[in-house]
């Protein structure tokens, strides 16, 4: 499966929606960075934003809502927060 940059803000949206946990995200990255075929166009962004979300489970480097929002723009996205009741 070929990965585009819909297929890792996807991932990204997943976590922060709490549908996957970080350990499913890292889990996750790092197949797409051994095993994943990275859309030829965006290789470069793909790669280094995978890579980044690959190691997000270890403690110098984490994963912050200011991260994510940084990665999803490195993609093309952008965040929006909604706040709804309960």
């Amino acid at each position: 499966m070929t990965i585009t940059k819909q297929t890792v803000a996807d991932k990204i949206a997943a976590y922060l929606h709490h549908d996957l946990t970080l350990a499913q995200l890292v889990s996750w990255a790092e197949d797409a960075v051994m095993d994943g075929e990275f859309a030829a166009r965006d290789a470069a962004t793909l790669s280094a934003v995978v890579a980044r979300l690959g190691v997000a489970d270890v403690r110098a480097f984490g994963l912050t809502w200011e991260d994510c929002e940084q990665l999803l723009k490195q993609l093309g996205f952008s965040t929006r927060v909604e706040v709804v009741t309960a």
